[in-house]
């Protein structure tokens, strides 16, 4: 069997290529989610896998300590194997804001994806169209600045 990889990659000190095999690493937690999907209903799965937040930090994101709050910048951009992309940011995922318990997960409803790759696991979201099959990248990115607003002139 030929062993899906995810490709970590962007602001990060150390991006790497991982299998499912590599995220059994990381402490797994397991969810029971429900979700609309558009093209079949409601969906109700039970994922395994670690939590994101968890092996992106160990991947060393970029921030920088001299600014507070750097970390509030940073976006994750996710894709799927059949080209779903969604965007997340680091806020979401961050304990010391919304801690969003969002997976990676290696297995669904206790069948391995080792062959098919991780899916990523947004339990809070009702909507299904940020749940991806197949991860096969994660991009972090803190290039985003926000530009000053300009002020216009009172006449």
């Amino acid at each position: 069997m030929t062993l899906a990889r995810l490709a970590l990659s962007g602001d990060l000190v150390r991006p790497s290529r991982l299998t499912v095999p590599d995220l059994l690493r990381w402490p797994q937690h397991r969810v029971a989610v429900s979700f609309e999907c558009a093209t079949s209903g409601t969906q109700h799965h039970r994922f395994t896998g670690p939590r994101l937040y968890d092996v992106l930090v160990d991947a060393g994101p970029g921030f920088d300590p001299a600014r507070r709050k750097d970390r509030l910048r940073f976006l994750i951009a996710v894709t799927g194997t059949d080209g779903h992309h969604a965007l997340l940011s680091w806020a979401e995922i961050d304990p010391d804001f919304a801690d969003a318990p969002v997976l990676l997960g290696v297995s669904i409803d206790d069948t391995p994806l080792d062959a098919a790759g991780p899916q990523l696991v947004l339990p809070q979201d009702r909507c299904g169209a940020r749940h991806i099959s197949g991860v096969t990248a994660i991009r972090v990115d803190g290039s985003y600045r926000c530009a000053p607003a300009e002020v216009a002139a009172v006449p």
